[in-house]
């Protein structure tokens, strides 16, 4: 008998994982063999492991494409590992590390562009990943942007959403995301950290950060909408999935989810974690928003209601938005209509 959590994981979370390069196949054969919550890490944790090894061969044996496309897959077994898990946040950091390591191996086999790129920031450091289209001079860029659980080694496939657009991208884990959650809680003023990350990007010679775009999905796309309303720099901006507050919806959330909000918050009471998710909202704020802004949204998301979305809309100047009636959560379940609207959206305004 699988547990609820498990049970959720199987029901919920399979458009997600394969959207981003998790093998359908490997969803099926490790959810299969799980019975518990508490064996979940371990298990991605081993088929991160075998892509690993199949990555290792191939570069062995000059099979560049082969091994890259096997580190992702490891990246992302890793990442997914550890994404809501916080029964045991020693073995959860060295998933975090692991995904990391597999990530930058997949990027030096199939993108020669791939950069990473470390950001002083509070007496500790931001990172993201910067990425550029070949053959494009001084490309625009787009910040991509995670959500609670999401970091910058799981967006390979959404990158290259805007990649082969012509966009150059940077993968950013902000306050409380992926490795940058080592030194930092999440905050709700995300804005602080994308400024750093503006102000070094316009340092570089090599993309065009005049012309930037910002994207987030589900947290992130409140990110994304928070730091568009308070940094001009910014031109253009989609939002997926995004929420207009946290702290109505915070009892509503599945009890992994709600365990991994609090352990990312840097809480260490409900009352605290209850008192950051309340502080999370775009309330006096999207007024400012005056830059063209995409709200994209499923209707049928579990984790927020559409209403969010269209509050958003309303209060923002310059916004459209777009509802999948049988979206899911970040519309994953249709990234065959979600992934062209901001990739588009995004060629068409910068």
């Amino acid at each position: 008998m699988r547990d609820s959590d498990i049970q959720s994981a199987i029901d919920h979370w399979a458009p997600r994982f394969i959207t981003q390069g998790v093998d359908a196949n490997d969803f099926a054969r490790v959810t299969n063999s799980l019975e518990t919550w508490s064996q979940w890490l371990d298990a991605w944790v081993a088929n991160g492991d075998m892509h690993a090894g199949l990555a290792s061969e191939a570069e062995v044996a000059g099979h560049k494409i082969s091994a890259g496309n096997a580190w992702n897959r490891a990246a992302l077994s890793y990442h997914f590992a550890k994404f809501v898990w916080v029964l045991d946040m020693a073995k959860h950091k060295m998933a975090t590390e692991k995904s990391i390591d597999a990530l930058l191996r997949a990027h030096k086999n199939l993108d020669s562009s791939a950069e990473r790129v470390e950001i002083p920031f509070e007496g500790h450091q931001l990172v993201g990943n910067l990425r550029k289209p070949a053959g494009v001079s001084h490309p625009p860029v787009v910040i991509l942007l995670p959500g609670l659980d999401s970091t910058k080694e799981e967006f390979f496939n959404w990158e290259n959403v805007f990649i082969t657009r012509g966009l150059a991208t940077f993968s950013f884990d902000g306050p409380g995301q992926g490795e940058s959650g080592f030194y930092f809680p999440l905050r709700p003023n995300y804005e602080s950290a994308i400024k750093v990350a503006i102000d070094e990007l316009l340092t570089r010679k090599d993309i065009d950060a005049e012309r930037l775009g910002v994207v987030g999905v589900s947290m992130g796309g409140y990110y994304a909408a928070r730091s568009a309303a308070h940094d001009s720099r910014i031109k253009v901006a989609v939002t997926v999935g995004g929420s207009y507050d946290t702290g109505s919806r915070y009892d509503a959330r599945p009890p992994i989810s709600r365990a991994a909000f609090y352990q990312y918050s840097g809480a260490s009471t409900e009352d605290e974690a209850r008192k950051v998710a309340d502080s999370i909202t775009l309330e006096g704020c999207l007024q400012n928003l005056t830059q063209p802004l995409l709200v994209i949204f499923g209707k049928k998301d579990r984790l927020v209601p559409y209403q969010h979305a269209e509050r958003v809309v309303a209060e923002a100047k310059n916004a459209k938005l777009v509802m999948i009636d049988d979206g899911n959560h970040v519309c994953n379940n249709y990234p065959y209509l979600y992934h062209p609207l901001a990739g588009d959206w995004m060629v068409d305004h910068l």
